[in-house]
């Protein structure tokens, strides 16, 4: 019996490269192109590794940059998966059920990117295994970094069990069992809100840094995720409905759709509020503030960052709250793309940045990532979408039936 399992998971694994591996010429174009940023990306770090920290544009000053920046916004993508699971399990809507899959892929994918990035903004990256409880010094639960560190990884292997679980037992041709991967959602729902959560605690926590010294961080990290996540989502569900036949119910989108007009109003909300606390009462963050949004001294870095991303956030949620939001058409493509860049800049270098502009002595050094951080960081993401797009090609096909346990034949 143990034989004939370990027999059929090789079966699995076998048919899965196959079909991670073979398509058409747009198929091999795109993992081509993949290919190829993730190892200038590769290269780009080992330089960095090579020559030390000095090929960022990072200093004593600003220490944290477009690594960390980039960080926060996958926290936040890999969150944002749960508004998948919610109605699908906790208000049992059986059409979301079928995708629902599609966000836990998504969330691995985005908790590699968040690894990655981390990793990369290491200086001495074999210094990591100081983090390693049992070998290292983890400084659990004192250190809000070891915090983050268990609920991101303990959230990967959520999401791998139960996408593994509800991908093999499909190829096998049999229910899945509830009692091994319904509870395991369950957790991912309380999971997928901690790790976010956790993230913000780690920079509100800063007692040093008064432009991340607000109550509002948690929540608004939340209600951006709920915006980005979703956005995303929609993008990976219009590529497999147009390039795959797996049919893609229209129900789900419009679910989340509606999510993403909520959220985004909320998080518009919480910005307004923070602005309207800063500047009418000139809080000990003013200063950061004013730099991020005015510019201190001649110095105004960031200013057509966190203007664009203001603008991308109003134009992308206006056009939601349009009706043609909710059908399959170019406007829905246009309000995502708007309100993942515009979050992606918001969480990133109109977050990080200014936390360490102007500096605890009251100084304005100013911080551009430079070509080899944008080099590594297009890497991370082209990784990223390397393992997005594997692991949704394998579920299209167990979906299809492309990939499913024949019978044994008498030669096997």
């Amino acid at each position: 019996m143990a034989m004939t399992g370990v027999t059929n998971y090789l079966r699995f694994l076998r048919q899965a490269v196959h079909v991670a591996t073979e398509g058409g010429w747009l198929f091999y174009a795109w993992m081509f192109v993949l290919t190829a940023i993730s190892l200038v990306g590769a290269n780009a770090w080992a330089v960095q590794v090579r020559d030390g920290m000095i090929r960022t544009h990072m200093t004593d000053h600003v220490s944290w940059g477009l690594y960390i920046a980039n960080f926060t916004f996958c926290v936040g993508l890999a969150a944002g998966g749960v508004m998948m699971v919610i109605p699908a399990y906790l208000y049992r809507d059986e059409e979301m059920h079928d995708v629902v899959i599609i966000g836990e892929i998504v969330a691995i994918a985005a908790i590699v990117m968040c690894t990655l990035s981390v990793i990369v903004d290491l200086g001495r990256p074999d210094r990591l295994w100081h983090m390693i409880p049992g070998l290292g010094k983890f400084n659990w639960p004192i250190s809000m970094l070891t915090w983050d560190m268990i609920v991101l990884n303990v959230y990967l292997l959520i999401n791998l069990h139960v996408v593994g679980y509800l991908l093999y037992t499909r190829f096998q041709g049999r229910m899945p069992n509830p009692v091994w991967y319904v509870p395991f959602v369950f957790i991912s729902i309380f999971w997928a809100i901690s790790i976010h959560t956790v993230t913000a605690f780690l920079y509100c926590g800063l007692g040093g840094r008064p432009f991340w010294n607000t109550a509002l961080l948690a929540p608004r990290f939340l209600a951006s995720a709920f915006v980005s996540g979703p956005a995303f989502i929609l993008f990976v569900m219009r590529v497999v409905r147009v390039g795959s036949d797996l049919p893609m119910h229209p129900g789900p989108a419009r679910l989340l759709v509606q999510i993403i007009r909520v959220a985004s109003v909320v998080n518009l909300l919480m910005l307004a509020s923070e602005l309207f606390t800063i500047f009418y009462t000139g809080s000990g963050h003013a200063a950061a503030a004013r730099y991020l949004y005015f510019g201190e001294d001649g110095h105004d870095a960031l200013v057509p960052w966190i203007w664009s991303a203001i603008v991308m956030n109003l134009v992308g949620t206006v056009l939601f709250f349009t009706p043609a939001a909710l059908q399959r058409g170019t406007t829905r493509v246009v309000a995502c793309l708007l309100v993942l860049v515009g979050i992606w800049i918001e969480k990133g270098m109109g977050l990080i940045v200014p936390g360490f502009v102007p500096s605890t002595l009251h100084e304005v050094v100013e911080y551009v990532p430079s070509l080899t951080e944008w080099k590594i960081t297009a890497g991370i993401w082209a990784f990223g979408l390397l393992i997005l797009t594997v692991m949704l090609k394998v579920t299209i096909a167990v979906f299809t039936k492309e990939m499913k346990l024949a019978p044994r034949t008498v030669a096997d």
